[in-house]
């Protein structure tokens, strides 16, 4: 179904100019990103005519996959005003913006906060599946800029009439803070044992809209609010998090952006470094390496002198995953050393903040053998995994899962195809514990590494195995 505009869509026919596509072109990945999404589309070239030509404009879902699929191209997020279908629901620009001005960037976050998140649960046709593929790691240039030109804002004091809905004003105080941030470790330890997918964790958006956003919108003392902005920034951060758990890349580039502002308006530089340091997970595993190392700089840069060591080696161990997956072997190797230099000078006692209680020798090990991975250095990546799988799995059963598969990879590229099933058989069953699109896609590339084995009975049973996993995450 269309609906006609008055005469030719020219913005539209210019940026598909631009975008060096053809009508047909366009077509075909309009019809791909939906079918990503569940969804038949049949769209073709004289469809996308009509759009130019006759201003017609496609129902449901397409114009945001049509924004999406020219975005891809171009390497960047396309507003739909810009491709003339403005009037569509203007779901894909939220989220996106890092505004300057404190106010804005409360309206900013519980704006996306106030989402839709129905989506995020297969099939069921919320926001997030009309903004499939529109994730653009380009997005993330200007909100890490700003935070490095300015990391902390000078006051965030707010006072409002009446709440919305409520005869009395809301006054935010430290009890108010501490829900939240009792809210956040719980999400933390329910996401590292059940993964982001879990029904538990899908709570976090949900407090995020009920419980954050009326706070943010209170009214508070500067000293109050940093620490609401801080806690709020956290729980942004995890969504983002098991948003990018579950494979749901455009919603946790929004979640991520939002909470790196909120870490700004907290004045908390650290916690605004986590923040970038996920960004810089996220593109390394979408293969952007070099934004990857970007992003990890931009942590590093603004923390010498204020993070602890055990933080400093956090954000050095995610700056060599990109220097690795970008192929740089000397910069992973210079970044991974200085990762463990850091590590060995943390003590006990000192001050580390909580949402860094996941990172020890067994996390750094684990992430240096998927650098090494990346590099493809089998003896190195075993050397890793063996010291990664050391430590009991009770609490962190994803990590435990993503090692394995790891392990398993490393044994297939030293030529051990019965160790590579034998890990391999043990990942499965880890992960049909939990909850993790990005498990499952790591047991979808081993048995990829595994196809000229195809015909081994070992293999056969693996792939046997592995199916309910894969056939759950499609």
């Amino acid at each position: 179904m269309s609906r006609e505009q008055r005469g030719p869509n020219e913005k539209l026919g210019t940026v598909l100019a631009l975008a060096g596509i053809s009508n047909a072109g366009l077509a075909r990945r309009v019809n791909d990103l939906g079918a990503q999404r569940g969804l038949t589309l049949r769209y073709d070239k004289t469809s996308v005519a009509r759009w130019v030509s006759k201003g017609m404009v496609p129902q449901g879902a397409a114009p945001h996959l049509i924004a999406a699929a020219i975005g891809q191209k171009l390497g960047r997020p396309v507003p739909l005003h810009e491709i003339g279908l403005a009037d569509a629901d203007p779901a894909p620009e939220v989220g996106l913006a890092f505004p300057r001005d404190v106010g804005q960037a409360v309206r900013s976050a519980t704006e996306l906060y106030r989402l839709d998140l129905a989506g995020r649960r297969a099939g069921s046709g919320g926001i997030w599946q009309s903004l499939a593929g529109s994730f653009a790691v380009s997005a993330y240039a200007t909100p890490a800029s700003r935070w490095l030109i300015t990391p902390a804002d000078s006051s965030v004091a707010r006072e409002t009439g009446s709440m919305e809905g409520s005869g009395a004003p809301l006054k935010v105080g430290h009890s108010d803070v501490q829900k939240l941030r009792e809210a956040a470790e719980d999400a933390r330890r329910w996401d590292s044992k059940y993964g982001g997918g879990d029904w538990r964790s899908s709570m976090v958006p949900e407090c995020l809209r009920v419980e954050a956003a009326p706070l943010l919108l209170g009214s508070y003392s500067d000293e109050v609010g940093r620490a609401l902005f801080g806690a709020s920034a956290e729980l942004t951060r995890l969504a983002g998090w098991m948003a990018f758990d579950t494979g749901q890349q455009e919603a946790a580039q929004r979640y991520y952006i939002q909470a790196l502002r909120l870490a700004r308006a907290a004045a908390d530089v650290p916690l605004g470094g986590y923040v970038l340091a996920s960004m810089s997970l996220q593109a390394t595993y979408r293969g952007f390496g070099d934004e990857g190392v970007d992003l990890a700089q931009a942590a590093l840069e603004r923390n010498r002198g204020l993070a602890t060591a055990r933080t400093m080696s956090f954000f050095r161990l995610v700056e060599a995953r990109a220097h690795a997956r970008a192929g740089d072997a000397q910069a992973a190797g210079t970044a991974l050393k200085a990762a463990e230099g850091w590590l060995e000078r943390s003590r006990e006692g000192d001050n580390d903040p909580t949402w860094l209680g996941f990172y020890g020798y067994d996390r750094f090990a684990a992430d240096a053998a998927e650098c090494y991975r990346d590099l493809k250095l089998p003896r190195q990546v075993r050397r890793f995994t063996e010291q990664a799988l050391s430590k009991p799995t009770e609490e962190f059963v994803r990590s435990h899962g993503l090692r394995l598969v790891v392990s398993a990879v490393a044994e297939l590229e030293s030529g051990n195809l019965d160790a590579a099933c034998e890990q391999g058989v043990r990942a499965v069953e880890v992960a049909g514990r939990i909850s993790s699109a990005r498990t499952a896609e790591y047991v979808k590339d081993l048995l990829h590494r595994l196809e000229p084995y195809g015909d081994e009975p070992r293999v056969v049973e693996l792939r046997e195995r592995a199916r309910p996993l894969l056939m759950a995450m499609a």
